[in-house]
């Protein structure tokens, strides 16, 4: 009977060898610790890509900083710019929004000009009169255009027209140049180092004014030049 039982007892370590070892996973199907080694290789899903960091990487990607993107000219700008965030993986509780009205922007200036003939005449008449003038920057469409003054308003713009016209000076009108809106400003005040890093070098279009980082806070500046 003791014999029988060393026996058995010697084959239970064999076939506890056998099955820890895997030498019994193609015999009886059973696996040792779930998956096998080179299972876990097979896998793995472009391990080509997993790279060491070193200290001071992992240092730098826990570094925290803030990040501002402005002007961003009106609502439109502003959901572009946080829907291009949430496709970097961010949400609405990583930034912050800043607002701030834009004044609207009229110019009196002249007609189209049709050759370079017509516009030498009128520089010719504002300088006889001593009128400041300058290009017409924009929109494309109205150029080549003088513009003889700035304004906050239209009807700003229409009073300086009617003295003009008071003087004499025809082929002029009130152009609209900007309208008044708001600007924005986007702001990640605790974006990691690896968030830093890619939107410091974002291309999206939507985030085309560009990260920097954020001014210095008012109380900030002041205690600086104290």
């Amino acid at each position: 009977m003791l014999r029988v039982l060393v026996i058995a007892l010697l084959l239970l370590n064999l076939l506890f060898f056998g099955w820890s070892q895997g030498l019994l996973d193609t015999v009886l199907g059973l696996r040792a610790g779930g998956e096998g080694e080179p299972e876990r290789l097979k896998l793995a899903q472009h391990a080509e890509r997993v790279t060491v960091l070193s200290p001071q990487a992992i240092s730098a990607m826990q570094t925290r900083g803030c990040l501002e993107l402005a002007p961003l000219p009106g609502d439109e700008a502003l959901k572009a710019a946080q829907a291009a965030l949430e496709r970097f993986g961010l949400g609405s509780s990583d930034w912050r929004v800043q607002s701030s009205d834009q004044p609207g922007r009229w110019v009196v200036a002249t007609n189209k000009l049709e050759s370079a003939e017509q516009q030498a005449r009128k520089e010719e008449v504002f300088k006889r009169l001593r009128l400041a003038y300058e290009p017409l920057p924009a929109p494309q469409g109205e150029q080549p255009s003088l513009v003889l003054s700035q304004h906050a308003s239209t009807e700003a713009a229409e009073a300086a027209l009617a003295s003009y016209e008071k003087r004499a000076l025809r082929g002029l009108r009130v152009l609209q140049l900007q309208a008044p809106g708001q600007l924005h400003s986007l702001q990640l005040p605790s974006a990691d180092g690896s968030v830093q890093a890619r939107l410091l070098n974002a291309k999206d279009p939507a985030l085309a004014p560009g990260f920097k980082t954020c001014p210095p806070a008012p109380a900030a500046s002041a205690a600086s030049a104290a």
